[in-house]
């Protein structure tokens, strides 16, 4: 009985041994390497196994032929058994891999869902207010009570391009969101999207008192559709020049930099709370509690596109405040 004992010790101690290697080659590999850490607990499995076996053959004083024989089997049953855990450890981590990524999507989906559900709800008030104002109106030009039906007239024509134009950035919205926003790549100078986008903006610049800049050191090429890109720079020229007060500076400028090229709309606003930068391209964000716009005002969708434009151009759009204002950053990759 002592002798039965003293074998499962030896061979338990053996057992024990290799598992705490194993334990800490784990440990180990868990902080670098993870497809390599889930490895270990199958391989330290078999080890453990072969080197009880070994340690109890070695204590019972087996002819030197039938330890071979035993080393044998054990060598042939690990093998088998190491592939079978490998194999397992294999379908484990795509498992692992599968599950990971079905909760990336779900937690996307749920994002996009609550996204579409204030966008919806965003719209339905900012459709409220224009939608009576127009129906007030038409009904004092039917009536024939209208002061001035001159007027009345052209505030029509002005609450009509402003529904127009929110029906454009809803169409263009939803075609980034489903993925269906298709570029038509081309050779591109940003020094002409930007003097296109400083021209196209400086009549609302003008109206606003806000004074335009613009520079570019260089043509500076890359490949872009250049229709897109110049909605996604308009868009951030027009809110920087609403946020900027009368008589302050929008300046927007590009340059070249490692790796690609760097366009910047930097505006007057006074800065944005650092607890809101991070929420600037949300879709309906305005910066502000209320939710009614301006009489220039838009539906708080230009940012969310300018976002969804560049990132379809595989580039990075960000914002960070800078003396008297904020700095709008679009960094494209270089031609290639």
């Amino acid at each position: 009985m002592t002798s039965l004992m003293q074998v499962i010790g030896l061979s338990a101690a053996a057992a024990a041994g290799v598992g705490l290697l194993g334990y800490i080659a784990f440990r180990l590999l868990a902080r670098r390497r993870i497809g390599a850490a889930a490895v270990v607990p199958a391989v330290t499995s078999v080890l453990a196994f072969t080197a009880g076996v070994v340690a109890a053959a070695w204590n019972m004083f087996l002819s030197p032929h039938d330890f071979h024989v035993a080393l044998i089997i054990c060598a042939a049953s690990g093998v088998v058994a190491l592939f079978i855990g490998l194999l397992l450890s294999s379908r484990v981590r795509d498992l692992q891999t599968r599950a990971m990524a079905e909760a990336e999507v779900r937690a996307r989906e749920r994002l996009l869902e609550a996204g579409r559900r204030d966008l919806v709800a965003w719209v339905s008030h900012d459709l409220r207010s224009p939608l009576a104002g127009l129906r007030a109106m038409a009904e004092s030009l039917e009536d024939g009570v209208a002061e001035d039906p001159a007027r009345y007239h052209r505030q029509i024509r002005i609450e009509v391009d402003r529904l127009s134009s929110l029906v454009d950035d809803l169409f263009e919205l939803s075609r980034i969101q489903a993925g269906a926003l298709r570029l038509t790549l081309e050779q591109v100078s940003l020094a002409d999207v930007v003097s296109d986008a400083l021209a196209g903006a400086h009549p609302f610049a003008q109206a606003r008192g806000v004074r335009l800049t613009g520079s570019a050191a260089a043509p500076v090429p890359v490949n872009a559709d250049e229709r897109e890109l110049h909605r996604a720079l308009g868009n951030l020229v027009v809110n920087a020049i609403r946020h900027t007060p009368a008589d302050g500076v929008v300046d927007v400028s590009v340059r070249s930099e490692a790796g690609g090229a760097v366009l910047s709309v930097t505006d007057s606003c006074g800065g944005i709370p650092e607890d809101d930068l991070p929420h600037v391209f949300e879709v309906a964000w305005r910066g502000q509690p209320a939710r009614t716009p301006g009489p220039d005002g838009g539906a708080g969708l230009g940012l969310a596109i300018a976002r969804g434009i560049v990132e379809a151009h595989h580039g990075e759009i960000g914002v960070h405040n800078v003396d008297g204002g904020c700095r709008f950053e679009v960094r494209l990759p270089a031609l290639t």
